[in-house]
Order: C-alpha cells, then structure tokens, then sequence
C-alpha cells in the first residue's frame, strides 16, 4: 500500500514537472524562436562559407612590413601575377597566326569536273583542242595550287600583310593573307589569261567553264587555331624562380615592393594548396569558422537586446534581420567560390539601404558592421573589404537619412558610386604612388555594383508585404488625398474629411516637438475616422440643415452607432488593404472612453437602469506615442470646433481639461508617453488652436 502511494506521487511529480516545463516553454515561446531563427541563420552562414586557408599575415604593397622576419618554411615557387601572366597570355595569342586547311580533294574533284564539262561542250569547229585543254588546266591549277580562301565571319578582320598558316597534306606553309587568291582576283586572273583568244565565243564557253569549276580551297579552321592557342598558353610558365627553405624573405619594417609582394602571395598559395588538400586542416578551418562566426551572431543578438529592447521583442524584426543578412552574405560567398576577382561586384550597400527603410541609422549601422565581419572572414584581403565597404555603408545610410521619394534612392545608388571611386584612387596614389595602374575594369564593377542597389526598391516593397511592415514610402502614399479611400470620405463626408485632415496637422506637430514617427502619425490621423462614411449625417461635422438623425433613435441606439465607426473603419480600412499598424489608429483612437453626451441623456431619462458597457468605445487603448497623440489631438479638436467663445483662456482651459481626463481614465497607460511628453503637447495644441482661430495672446498690463 506504502509502495503504491509513493508510486503515485511520483508520477504525479512527473507530471507537475513536465507541466512546468511545457508553461515555460509557452511563455517563452518568442525567446525561443529568436535563438532558433539566430542559430539557423548561423548555420547556413557557415555551411555556405568558403573552405579558404586564412594567411596569418596581413600585408599591403609599399606599405612597411609589421610582423616579424618571414622565413621561408619550406621550398616553394615564386608565382608571376595575374597581371603579368594576363600579359603574356596576350602576346602569346597575338604570335598565333590563322590556321587555314587546304581543301586537295575538292580541288581535284574540280579539276575533273572541268575536263569532264570542256569535253561535252567542245565543238571541232572552234580550233585546237589540244590547245585550249591545256590553256584550261593550267588556268586551273595555277589558281586552285595557288588557293582561294572561303570568306567568314574570321576572315573579314585579316588584313592582306597578316601572316596565315595553310595545312597542306599536313604540311604547313606560311604565306600572307593577300597572296591567296578570291573569287574576285581568280576571275581577274582568269580574264586576263584568256584576253588573247580572239574569237568571243570560244574565249565566253572557256570562261564560263573555268568559273564553274573553281572551288574556294582554302578553309580556316577555327579548331586548329584553337587548339594552338591553347598550347601557346599552356606553354606559358607561372613560375619564374625558387625560393629555399629558411631562406630569409623580407625583414621586420621592410616596404613590400612588387617583388616581395609576389613572393609573399606565392607564399600564401602554397599555403592554401597544402591546407585544401589536408583533410583534418579542412575540419579545424570549419571549427574556427563556425566559433568565429558565432561569436558574431552573439554580439549582434545582444546588442539589439540591450540597446534597441523595442526591436528585441518583436520576432518579425528579427527574422527580417536575419534574413537580410542571408540575402547579402550567401551570395558574396557564392561570388568568392566561383568568381572571387568580382567580389566588389556584390552590392553590399544595398543591405544598409534596406535597414534604413525598415529601421532607423542605429541599428542600420550596427547589423552592417556585422555582415561586413562575417563577409571579411572569407575574403582574401579583409581589411581592404572592410574599410571600403565600411565608408560605402556609412554613406549610404547617411544618404538615405533624408529620403523622402523613390528619388532618393536613386540619389543613394549615386553616391555610393562616387564613393567607391573615391576611395579607389586614394588606395592607388597610397598602395602605387601614381596612376599608371589606373584599370577602368574596376570603374565597371563599381558602376555595376551601383547599379544593382537600385533593386533596393523592388526588395523593400517585396519585404514589406511579407513581413508586414509600413515603410515611410508606402506612408507616402497612402497620405495622398488622391488615393481612393480619402477620395470616397472627402465625397461622402466632407465635414469629416475636414476635421481629419486639421487633426492630421496638429498630430504631426506634436509628434514633431516631442519625437517619434511624423509621417506614420500624419496618416493613421488621416484615416482614423474612416468609419464615418457609413453613417456620415449621424456626425454634427457632416449635417447641414436642422435636421438631426438622432432625434430618431433612442440614445442608447445612438450611441450604438457613435461607438459602431471604429468597427466600420477597421472593417473599411481592412477592405481597403490598408495596412495594421493604420488600423491601430483606428481602433484606438477613442480607447475604452464614454460617449458622454448620450450616456448622460440616458442617466438622465432612466436613473436606475443604464448599463454603462452599452456607452463606452471597445478599445483598445492606444500602445504608442503616436496613437495617444491622435486621441488628445482628435478630442482637442473636435471639441474646439462646439465652442462659442474662442479665447485664449478658454482654448487653455478646453485642452488642459481633455487631456488630464483622458489621462485619469487610464487611456495611456499602455504608451511610452511620459508626463513631460504630454506638457509639450498640451502648448503645442495651444498655440496652435489659438493660430487656427486667430486669439490673440492677452498681454500683461
């Protein structure tokens, strides 16, 4: 009995713990996906990353050597550059001539063909046959054994003093391109020969026999020159000398010329020959890369945590985080494995530019210092990479600080251009002194990694229905009193386009004095009231005459549809497409507050029976600093206009008194405003419904 109470109470424990355990995990739910979202992302970065054997040396040509003396560890070649063998590789096929084939079978089936024709059409009256036979063939043989070279596309460039090779019966011959014959020059040849012959008509069948029979010969062959071509380069030798074990390579505080650059590079590539082919170094490489990497994604995730919480807690920005350092990290690394020499192809700025329309400079700057340190791990020079696209990235973000159209990222795209350039010829007049080894190629790959963060536009629009975002671009546009949902409350309620538009304003220079987003504010104000075209005449901003619609309906229904226009815009704005964070404005703009006027009439009629829940706005109550200014400034305004007399102490008065009973409902609770915030507010609604209303400031006598 003992054996079975304990039994149950330990599976009781079991299920207390599992239970506690499955709670945590629910409230931690957000946490937990972070870290999953930061782990997936580290390992597709370090998967994708470039196996490249790091050299521990740091070195910039003409700049002082600052390591110790470098030795030779082992005996390994001294590499000529890319650019030396890229010379050479061009004087090399320049020495190559055109390689033509001579085509002996269809010259002598043309031959036959000739002698075969002269005898069916030979007439006995004309003359000696003997005679012109011979005339005929040896025409033949001197223009076909001379060859007529077939026109193409290769041909055409070749001047008449170019050297070509002929292959005949697999014996080469050089001769110059004007020496073989054309079927231009080969008639010449074949008019001037028979010029003697007196009688047209033996002298017109003799050409006409010769002019059919003549084969173009002489066919390039684009194979064989190929194929010399390709060992002339491979002839080419990369290697022009040896370096010795121990010997001494360069010393502490020596400049690396050109020469000690290029034993140095050779140095690291046989590094990375030994290290690729190494199958344990592969695996440590990976393990470095992977504790490197992580270490990376580690800072970043707190950083964001403890500098930008607001951030932290949304996933959505996380994830858009992570993913856009995916969309520029993979392919850099593509570009490394397959095309390393185009690395500065890869608009890294375009990354900056998107942080920028999502976020704010801060952490623009922060995430792109980042990337730029998980991409430096794999490029062969990563503190040149760095500095430049570092000072690219910075003006990018200080370029698109001051967007205000789809203009200025074209302006962005510019600057980066410039900026590249720049800093392009000040590394030449420090690493060469000069401008001889100016490359325009270079100028090419800028101009193309400019012209690629123009997709920063097309990205952002597609980001932002994904993730849900709003980007000030998209505010933009929906602020337009031309889009077709201000069009419909401008038609159908006029009045009420009126007042929107005025609490627009005065939101706008709130948000202005105290911070925070003035062009969100400015349109969530603009489309807060949006619910008012459903029943625009039960709103006194919309009647015109004395009739008014609520002498009708009993209060409580009247209150019903006051209250029913933040569903009927929320439903509005949703049928619209607007976006959720214009629907905040909203459904929050009156919070859980009274209709006043008609829950009082109520109470007045039935003392004892209203049920005050039938009279108060839903909610919920504003969550940021944006919507708690559209509340005060939407119920500053509107009351404004009921007043009769507009002075200075009255307009105090009216503002002081709305927004303190806002603040004792508890209608800010759930915002970031502080008290400061809303004394700022307060004298900017002041003074600028005393500017609306034309009071006068009452001077002290």
């Amino acid at each position: 009995m003992f054996a079975e109470k304990s039994c149950s109470n330990y599976n009781l424990l079991i299920m207390s713990k599992v239970k506690n355990i499955a709670e945590k995990i629910r409230h931690s739910y957000y946490n937990i996906m972070k870290v999953l979202g930061f782990v997936l992302t580290l390992t597709i970065v370090v998967l994708m990353m470039p196996r490249n054997v790091k050299f521990k040396y740091e070195y910039q040509k003409m700049l002082p050597w600052q390591h110790p003396s470098l030795y030779a560890p082992f005996n390994f070649p001294i590499y000529k550059s890319d650019e030396v063998v890229r010379k050479e590789k061009e004087e090399a096929l320049k020495n190559i001539e055109p390689i033509f084939v001579f085509d002996a079978l269809g010259t002598e089936n043309g031959r036959e063909k000739l002698l075969k024709d002269f005898d069916n059409q030979w007439n006995d009256t004309i003359g000696d046959k003997d005679f012109y036979e011979n005339l005929i063939l040896s025409v033949y043989d001197h223009i076909e054994n001379n060859g007529i070279v077939a026109k193409n596309d290769r041909t055409t460039n070749l001047k008449e003093e170019e050297t070509v090779v002929v292959v005949r019966n697999k014996v080469q011959t050089k001769c110059a391109y004007g020496d073989l014959n054309t079927m231009t020059t080969a008639s010449e040849y074949i008019h001037r020969q028979l010029s003697n012959i007196s009688d047209y008509n033996t002298r017109q069948l003799i050409s006409n026999l010769l002019h059919s029979s003549l084969r173009q010969n002489v066919i390039y062959s684009e194979s064989m020159t190929k194929q010399a071509e390709k060992m002339a380069v491979d002839n080419i030798m990369l290697t022009f000398g040896m370096v010795q074990k121990d010997e001494l390579i360069i010393m502490e505080g020596d400049i690396v010329t050109e020469e000690k650059y290029q034993i140095i590079s050779s140095l690291q590539r046989e590094y990375a020959d030994i290290y690729a082919n190494n199958f344990f170094s592969r695996n440590y490489m990976l393990y470095g890369q992977f504790l490197l990497v992580a270490m990376v994604f580690i800072a970043l995730y707190l950083t964001i945590k403890m500098l930008r919480p607001d951030i932290y807690e949304q996933l959505r920005y996380i994830n858009l985080i992570l993913l856009l350092m995916l969309v520029i990290i993979v392919p850099s690394f593509l570009l490394l494995k397959y095309a390393p020499s185009f690395i500065f192809l890869m608009p890294v700025a375009i990354m900056a530019m998107l942080l920028m329309t999502f976020f704010d400079a801060r952490i623009s700057i922060i995430v792109q210092v980042m990337t730029l340190i998980i991409i430096s791990l794999a490029v062969p020079n990563p503190f040149q990479f760095f500095f430049v696209q570092l000072l690219v990235s910075f003006v990018a973000v200080i370029t698109m600080t001051k967007r205000s159209s789809r203009a200025s990222y074209f302006g962005t795209s510019l600057a980066v251009f410039v900026t590249y350039v720049a800093v392009y010829f000040g590394m030449m007049l420090i690493y060469e002194g000069d401008f001889d080894s100016f490359d325009w190629r270079y100028l090419l790959i800028c101009a193309g990694n400019a012209f690629f963060t123009m997709l920063t536009l097309p990205l952002a629009f597609l980001f932002e229905r994904i993730f849900g975002f709003v980007t000030d671009l998209s505010l933009l546009e929906l602020s337009n009193t031309n889009s077709p949902l201000l069009r419909k409350l401008a038609s159908e309620a006029p009045g009420t386009f009126q007042h929107v538009m005025q609490v627009a304003d005065l939101c706008e220079e709130v948000i202005y004095n105290i911070g925070g987003n003035s062009l969100l504010v400015r349109t969530g104000a603009m489309y807060h009231d949006i619910g008012k075209t459903k029943n625009p005449f039960y709103f006194i901003e919309n009647q015109n005459g004395k009739y008014n619609p609520h002498d009708d309906v009993s209060y409580s229904e009247s209150a019903q549809i006051i209250i029913g226009h933040v569903i009927d815009g929320i439903e509005i704005c949703r049928e619209y497409r607007i976006p959720e964070q214009i629907i905040d404005f909203v459904r929050t703009h009156h919070g859980t507050r009274r209709t006043e006027y008609f829950y009082q009439m109520e109470l007045r009629e039935n003392p004892d029976g209203v049920d005050e829940r039938d009279f108060c706005y839903h909610g919920p109550v504003p969550f940021s600093k944006e919507t708690a200014v559209l509340m005060m400034c939407d119920a500053v305004e509107a009351a404004s206009r009921s007043m009769n007399d507009k002075t200075e102490e009255s307009i105090c008065k009216l503002v002081d008194n709305i927004i303190d009973g806002q603040m004792k409902a508890h209608q800010f609770d759930n915002t970031n405003i502080t008290f400061h915030d809303i004394s700022i507010t307060k004298k900017v609604l002041k003074k600028k419904l005393m500017s609306i209303y034309h009071v006068r400031i009452a001077y002290p006598d």
